[in-house]
């Protein structure tokens, strides 16, 4: 009888192939989650971040020609005899045109424009008093402003404070400020960046009808580097308040109560590739400038035209359904309705604002 031959079975050796792929293929996704952590951390934001507590939305009835004692009986308000006195206070860097849109559109209601402004950044770069060096251009207002300079501290390679401490302490000071311009007991009081800019109507029904609440958020429609981009109806930051002693200026939630549809926020909405930059660089998210590239002029108007986002993220949303929604540029509109008045008297000075107008100049 023949012998059996018994195979002793072996492992085959993996082949080197594979390990060069996985030698190439690790680093390469080390390397693109260290570059794109941040986009990755938003895209995930569903998962690891819950979205704050909803606002009550407050509905908001206006239509011309219907009487303020009609307006204020919709909300359940009644008319007050005589209207409250509106301060105006905002922190400004160097809207120049925004600023103007803003008072210019403003003016009729507000006692006084309060402005505060900085020689440094909030990052701590040194900058010039852009609203003291330009305000002629305002003296149609000139009785109604108070304007103020708090003194910035400069950032050093020993010495970079966090630049959303700068920013807070700068906001405290306009507490002295509004004291300065004579703001008592009653009034009312607007807390928003120059680019937050209310509605008119929104104006007359707070300062007319009696059972306003003493603190109430403005939802604004957010629009992107002009208004030929409109984003969502996400911006809130923005109040008014009745003042009192304890009236304390902030940019930051403070209450539940949101009134719907009350104006427009235009965020990066500047003339001039420069602004751009300079905003990229000065502003609490300074952060998001990973590359140098990002502040490249051409890059820059290409996303403009595009309404792409100028730091490469992904929107922050709490749904992966909104997320994905967002995603990608903002769409166009068409639509110049329901804008600002003063904007659309002054559509050819303003036209880079305006659907069509994305070409900036440097």
């Amino acid at each position: 009888m023949a012998p059996r031959t018994i195979r002793l079975s072996s492992k085959r050796a993996p082949p080197r192939l594979l390990f060069v792929i996985l030698l190439v293929l690790i680093p390469i996704c080390l390397i693109g989650t260290f570059t794109h952590v941040r986009k990755i951390s938003y895209f995930f934001r569903p998962l690891w971040d819950k979205p704050p507590h909803p606002f009550n939305h407050l509905f908001h009835y206006y239509a011309e020609n219907v009487s303020m004692e009609h307006l204020c009986h919709l909300h359940g308000w009644s008319l007050l005899s005589q209207p409250r006195r509106i301060f105006d206070g905002i922190i400004f860097s160097n809207e120049l045109d925004m600023l103007e849109i803003r008072w210019r559109e403003l003016q009729p209601y507000i006692t006084k424009f309060v402005i505060l402004e900085s020689n440094t950044t909030f990052t701590g770069i040194p900058k010039p008093l852009v609203y003291a060096l330009n305000q002629d251009r305002f003296a149609f207002a000139e009785e109604k402003i108070v304007h103020g300079v708090f003194p910035g501290r400069v950032a050093t390679l020993e010495s970079r404070e966090d630049p959303f401490v700068l920013e807070s302490e700068q906001r405290a000071a306009m507490n002295g400020l509004l004291r300065r311009a004579g703001i008592s007991a009653g009034d009312l009081l607007i807390m928003a960046d120059t680019d937050e800019i209310p509605s008119t109507h929104t104006l007359r029904l707070l300062q007319w009808c009696d059972g306003v609440p003493p603190v109430l958020h403005l939802e604004l429609r957010h629009y992107l580097y002009s208004f030929e981009f409109p984003v969502d109806y996400s911006s809130w930051r923005a109040s008014v308040h009745i003042y009192n002693p304890w009236t304390r200026y902030r940019h930051s939630r403070q209450t539940d109560a949101i009134l719907s549809d009350a104006g427009w926020h235009c965020s990066f909405c500047f003339r001039h590739l420069q602004e751009f930059v300079f905003k990229m660089t000065g502003y609490s998210h300074a952060d998001r400038v990973k590359k140098r590239e990002f502040l490249n002029y051409s890059r820059i108007q290409k996303r403009i035209c595009r309404g792409d986002d100028l730091f490469d993220l992904l929107p922050e949303e709490y749904t992966f359904k909104e997320l994905i929604k967002k995603m990608g540029p903002i769409p166009r509109s068409s639509s110049a309705v329901h804008l600002p008045a003063y904007l659309i008297e002054n559509a050819d000075k303003f036209r880079f604002l305006l659907p069509g107008g994305c070409l900036r100049t440097p």
